[in-house]
């Protein structure tokens, strides 16, 4: 399973983006296929702010647009909304010991761990942090 971070998201979402078209096209890939991809529900909550916070775009991204994307996103038969369940905080707790992450990479390590409990394989994603975790494949579909 494919899990897709917020960067991806945005720039999909995004038309200024330099990246919008492929992200669109990956994201949809995902979205009308028939495999089984996903969402870290940290990242909806970071696509959220990103999307509508004026200190990253000069025209944010009205609210209700942003919340009618990531409606349009969980109308994809295929998604799954990734949560924390029993086993998170052992995951979480393993990686931050391995990778020694600190600061707001900690939110890096909790997109990981997520990915682990859910048995994701791989995760798109244009942040090179990510690198910093080696129990997780981390793939930049931009690219």
């Amino acid at each position: 399973m494919i899990a897709v971070d917020t960067n991806i998201l945005v720039y999909a979402h995004r038309e200024e983006s330099p990246f919008h078209s492929n992200a669109y096209v990956a994201v949809g890939h995902l979205a009308q296929g028939p495999a089984t991809w996903a969402i870290p529900w940290p990242c909806v909550h970071e696509f959220l702010n990103v999307m509508t916070n004026s200190r990253v775009f000069a025209m944010p991204t009205p609210l209700n647009e942003a919340l009618t994307q990531v409606l349009e996103w969980t109308r994809s038969p295929s998604l799954a909304l990734l949560a924390e369940t029993q086993s998170y905080w052992e995951i979480l707790h393993r990686i931050l010991g391995s990778s020694r992450v600190t600061g707001p990479q900690v939110h890096d390590a909790r997109i990981v761990a997520l990915c682990l409990q859910h048995a994701v394989t791989e995760l798109w994603s244009a942040d090179r942090d990510f690198n910093l975790f080696a129990d997780l494949k981390v793939t930049n579909p931009l690219t």
